[in-house]
C-alpha cells in the first residue's frame, strides 16, 4: 500500500521577529551613558496560523509580494529557523538553495566544501566521494574547484552549491529566488535538473518572482498576504491573483 502521508507538513505556524530601532552600536552605547531610554522595540508577524501540506511530486510555489512571509516559510520548512508556534514536521532527506554561499566555508577550496556542504546535507564520505565527478561536471567550474571559494563569482557559488544540492538524492527540494544570480545557459541546466526531480516524485518548494517560469514548474501556488495564507491551489489562479492584487 503507497504510503500517502505528507513529506512536509505546517500546522498552525506563527513567526514573529523583533525591530529595534537604535541604529547603531554607537547610538545604543550614547544612550545608555547618557540615561536615555532603550530603543524602542516593534514586533513584525511574518507569519500568521499558516497551515499547508506537500507530498510527493508536488511542485508548490510559494507567492507573494516582498515582506509575505515566503523566505520565511521556506527556511522555516528547511530548519534554518524554528517556529514561535505551530509546528513543522518534514519527512526524508532535506536539500536546496537557500542563500547563495549557505553552508560553504570562504577559507576552503571548491573540493573541500563539496565535501563540508555534502556532509551538512547528510551524505555519507563514499557517497560524496562516488559522486564528486559528477558534481564538479555539473557545476562545470572544474578549473577553479581547488581554488578557495572566496574567491568565487556568485555565479560560480550557485553552480557548486546547486550541484551538490542536486546529487544528495533529497526527497523534499527547496529553491529561494536563487536561480536569479546564474547566467542563462545554467539556469536552463538546473530548471532541467527540478524538472527531473519532479518527474522523479520529489516534493519541490519553490520561491522565485519569475512568474512565468513558476506557471510552467510548479501545479500548486500558494499565495501569502502579510504572514497569512490567501490561496492555496491552483498556480496560475494564484498567479492571476497575485498580479491583480486579490
Amino acid at each position: 500500500m503507497p504510503d500517502t502521508a505528507p513529506r512536509i507538513l505546517v500546522d498552525h505556524v506563527g513567526k514573529t521577529f523583533n525591530i529595534r530601532h537604535t541604529h547603531s552600536l554607537k547610538e545604543w552605547i550614547i544612550s545608555k551613558i547618557k540615561g536615555r531610554r532603550e530603543a524602542t522595540v516593534d514586533r513584525f508577524e511574518a507569519l500568521k496560523d499558516v497551515c499547508l501540506t506537500v507530498a510527493d511530486g508536488e511542485a508548490v510555489a510559494l507567492l507573494g509580494l516582498n515582506g509575505s512571509g515566503k523566505s520565511t516559510l521556506l527556511k522555516l520548512v528547511s530548519g534554518v529557523m524554528a517556529p514561535d508556534s505551530g509546528a513543522i514536521g518534514v519527512r526524508g532527506k532535506v536539500a536546496g538553495l537557500i542563500e547563495v554561499g549557505a553552508g560553504f566555508h570562504p577559507d576552503l577550496t571548491g573540493r573541500e566544501n563539496v565535501y563540508l556542504n555534502g556532509a551538512i546535507l547528510g551524505m555519507a564520505e563514499d557517497e560524496i566521494k562516488a559522486r564528486f565527478d559528477d558534481i564538479v561536471a555539473f557545476s562545470e567550474i572544474e578549473e577553479f574547484i581547488d581554488t578557495e571559494v572566496k574567491f568565487y563569482s556568485s555565479g560560480m557559488f550557485l553552480r557548486l552549491a546547486f550541484a551538490v544540492a542536486v546529487h544528495t538524492n533529497p526527497d523534499i527540494f527547496l529553491v529561494d529566488e536563487i536561480l536569479a544570480v546564474g547566467d542563462e545557459p545554467f539556469q536552463k541546466k538546473c530548471l532541467t535538473r527540478i524538472r527531473e526531480l519532479k518527474a522523479s516524485g520529489k516534493a519541490l518548494v519553490i520561491v522565485s518572482h519569475d512568474l512565468d517560469m513558476i506557471g510552467e514548474l510548479c501545479n500548486r501556488g500558494v499565495l501569502l498576504r502579510k504572514g497569512e495564507v490567501v490561496h492555496d491551489g491552483d498556480i496560475h489562479e494564484a498567479i492571476a491573483r497575485l498580479r491583480e492584487g486579490r
